[in-house]
């Protein structure tokens, strides 16, 4: 059974110029880091256009957020804000609907 999610966070990356391919190679490994978090439960990285991307990330209640928020994949955001990306927008979210993956 998949694990139903109440809260999400949002976070946008603007690549800096010519960093583009890091930022998709960042997000490639982030993925890597959360698949070691049992509570970050769904794990996106997203791109909006040529230099911005993103995260979204969901988890069963916000102590899942809140571990996420103090992990591995934080603590990369923040050795790598000013080298690959400017200052990430970091939204914390409430899912009020949801499809659960088959």
């Amino acid at each position: 059974m998949t694990t139903q999610v109440s809260k999400a966070l949002l976070v946008r990356l603007e690549a800096l110029p010519g960093r583009e391919d890091d930022v998709r190679d960042f997000l490639n490994q982030g993925l890597s880091i959360v698949e070691g978090e049992p509570k970050t439960v769904r794990w996106f990285g997203i791109q909006f256009g040529p230099s911005s991307f993103g995260i979204f990330d969901a988890f069963p209640d916000d102590d899942g957020r809140q571990a996420h928020l103090s992990g591995e994949v934080a603590k990369a955001l923040g050795d790598n804000t000013g080298e690959l990306f400017e200052e990430p927008m970091i939204e914390q979210l409430d899912v009020v609907a949801e499809k659960q993956p088959a």
